[in-house]
Order: structure tokens, then C-alpha cells, then sequence
């Protein structure tokens, strides 16, 4: 019998390396390892666990964990292929810069992004498939959507946006 830490490092550990698209497959992984457990006792982990289901190029929703460790510093390539598998536009107005993603995938995105260490960010907000990024002062919101479109793998369009007396963009 494991303990209830044991298995939500299974867990974790499960739903990071294969593709988990439902708590039966979930329940038949863990049991694979050994571990037991009822339906109710992974839908209980998996809430605690603040496990969500993101929706991957297949089409597949597959549960993810977004993790928050602010002392862990995401790899380049890591962060390069969150960006070039989740998203989908880059834009920016001023300092902010707004990254679009499919539905349920910005939390993804963003935490990677706060773990990337990249100097030309200071900080994301995200929402469900939005994410809104600040721009340091010294490189601008130009200069973090062009820094942000290069690691997703999309082109860069420039524009200016005639909407707003006085706002320049950038569309992705």
C-alpha cells in the first residue's frame, strides 16, 4: 500500500511522461506500478494536484500539471517547444504583449515563460488561452514579441494598428 505522497508522485510523474487522457487510463497506470487506488482517489489527487486537461496537436485533451517552482529555471529548448507546440499569435500593443494559445493551454505556456528567465520579461498573467506579458523597459514590447516569435517558430508581420491614436503592434 503507498501512501497518499507516494502516489501523487506517481501521478505526477505518469501524466509528465505519457499522454494521460482520462482517470481509468490514469487508474491502469498506477496499477501497472503497483499502486491502487479508487476512481474517487485520483479525481481527489488530480484536483489536489491542480491537474487540468490541455489540448495537444492531436487533438487529444490530456491532463497536465503546471508547475510552480520560481527557483527552477526552464531550459531554452524546453521553453522552445512549449511556445512552438502551444502557440498559435503573438501581438503587442506598447509594453504588453499578448501570446495566444488554444483553449485550456495559456497556463502552459506562461509558466514557462515565467520560468524562462528570458531579461526582456517581467512577468505573465494568464488566462484559459490568453496570456498577457510585460515587457521590460529596455527591450519593449516589440523587441518581446519579435524574442517570443522566434522561440515559438512563427514569422513576424509588422504593422501598425490604426485602432488606437498612437498604437504600434506587432502581429504574429
Amino acid at each position: 500500500m503507498s501512501s497518499k505522497q507516494e502516489r501523487q508522485r506517481a501521478i505526477t510523474k505518469l501524466i509528465g511522461k505519457d499522454e494521460v487522457t482520462s482517470q481509468p487510463q490514469l487508474k491502469e497506470l498506477l496499477h501497472a506500478q503497483g499502486i491502487e487506488a479508487t476512481q474517487a482517489t485520483v479525481s481527489r489527487d488530480l484536483e489536489e494536484l491542480g491537474a487540468v486537461k490541455v489540448r495537444v496537436r492531436n487533438g487529444d485533451s490530456v491532463y497536465a500539471i503546471p508547475e510552480f517552482e520560481p527557483e527552477r529555471i526552464a531550459p531554452t529548448d524546453q521553453l522552445r517547444r512549449v511556445m512552438g507546440e502551444w502557440v498559435a499569435e503573438i501581438t503587442c500593443s506598447g509594453p504588453i504583449v499578448v501570446v495566444r494559445t488554444p483553449p485550456g493551454c495559456a497556463h502552459v505556456v506562461a509558466s514557462a515563460l515565467d520560468r524562462s528567465a528570458l531579461t526582456s520579461l517581467i512577468g505573465t498573467v494568464a488566462g484559459d488561452d490568453t496570456i498577457l506579458c510585460v515587457a521590460s523597459e529596455t527591450v519593449g514590447g516589440v523587441g518581446l514579441a519579435q524574442e517570443l516569435s522566434d522561440l515559438a517558430g512563427l514569422s513576424t508581420k509588422h504593422k501598425t494598428s490604426h485602432k488606437k491614436k498612437g498604437s504600434h503592434g506587432v502581429a504574429v
